[in-house]
């Protein structure tokens, strides 16, 4: 049965890679207890116990996504497409309004933000579609068709408004097109297309607040107390860490709230006032050995399929963390995009695991009948 997890191939699975996504599950452990310390009552967050439930929950959800072949997973990519649309548009509908926006849907004392699992459906639904198709002869209809998978959910997504979460979408699909064998005359068209289309979503698809977001980056000073509050406490987080940093509770910056949102987005920045350089040298190693180490497994892939999947879960990881961890610099706009494995977030992290189970899937069954 195809279905089935055989006992063998355990021996190959990459314990490497999964050692690597332990250690940054234990970071975030360490920073949410710290970001969420109260030095007054010498107490931690409630964030932290929901966060290993969710790291029990993921680990389990992990194992069960590298129990069946990823064939078979990939076999029913358009149900569970349609089942991520269907969440979509029940929290468009029905979901309450938290904080001015629309974002999580409620199952008794937990949230669950379905817009995280829409990474690992899109990336199933396009790599059984493009796996499919000529490699070497791919057209403009191909790329449009892909367009409208990754759009309607990107659409649904941006409307909560989350445009965060949406974006990471646009990089799978193009990483997923490009390793499918799209020509560099599309590639071209492409580029040019998404030039001239920037005028027209600054003008009309952008929020007020996403425009100004955008604004306060390139000059933050011009609105210290507002805007550009969270890029300028940002950028005097990370720089204040030096090369030691203050020392695990001791960062000023997060244990007096000055930096919001310091167990979520911002959780980077106060890694980096409390561990310095040397803490961010060793945390940015090992995104890059668990980022290698997938990108391995894509080569040694035994189909396309599998190289796809791979190519478009690990490109959706890599942007989320090249993006937060510059965010936190003050490099990039604001937006509310967790650092994964790390940052406070059920949802981020059950679906950041059961996406690198079926690396860890893919990888395994090469050597599989």
């Amino acid at each position: 049965m195809p279905t089935l997890f055989n006992a063998r191939l355990y021996r190959y699975l990459d314990w490497p890679l999964v050692l690597g996504v332990f250690l940054l599950c234990l970071v975030g452990l360490i920073m949410i207890y710290s970001t969420t310390y109260d030095p007054i009552s010498g107490e931690v967050g409630g964030q932290l116990f929901r966060q290993i439930l969710s790291l029990v929950v993921g680990f389990v959800v992990l194992w069960f996504s590298l129990k069946i072949d990823y064939k078979v997973w990939s076999d029913y990519a358009m149900p569970i497409y349609i089942g991520m649309l269907v969440l979509l548009i029940y929290n468009e509908i029905f979901s309450p309004e938290i904080a001015g926006v629309q974002r999580w849907i409620t199952i008794g004392s937990f949230n669950l933000q379905a817009s995280e699992f829409s990474r690992v459906a899109v990336v199933l639904m396009l790599a059984n579609i493009f796996a499919k198709l000529n490699f070497s002869n791919l057209a403009m209809r191909d790329l449009l068709f892909a367009t409208v998978i990754v759009g309607i959910p990107f659409v649904l997504i941006a409307n909560q408004p989350d445009l965060g979460t949406a974006v990471i979408l646009l990089p799978i699909g193009l990483a997923i097109v490009t390793f499918s064998g799209l020509s560099k005359r599309v590639l071209a068209s492409l580029v040019i297309l998404v030039v001239l289309a920037a005028p027209v979503v600054w003008i009309y698809s952008l929020e007020d607040y996403q425009r100004t977001r955008i604004l306060s980056f390139l000059d933050p000073e011009k609105d210290p107390r507002g805007a550009g509050y969270q890029q300028i406490q940002a950028r005097i987080t990370v720089g204040s860490g030096g090369l030691n940093g203050k020392g695990f509770l001791n960062g000023t910056q997060s244990q007096y709230n000055f930096l919001p949102a310091a167990h979520n987005d911002f959780i980077f920045s106060v890694l980096a006032e409390e561990h310095g350089f040397l803490g961010v040298l060793f945390t940015l190693g090992l995104y890059l050995f668990v980022i290698i180490r997938s990108l391995n497994v894509a080569v040694v892939a035994k189909d396309h399929i599998g190289l796809l999947i791979v190519v478009g879960i690990t490109t959706g990881f890599l942007f989320q963390v090249i993006y937060n961890v510059t965010m936190s610099a003050g490099l990039a706009p604001v937006k509310g995009l967790p650092l994964p494995l790390i940052s406070y977030g059920g949802s981020s992290i059950v679906s950041t695991l059961i996406g690198f189970g079926f690396i860890l899937n893919v990888g395994m069954r090469r050597f599989a009948n």
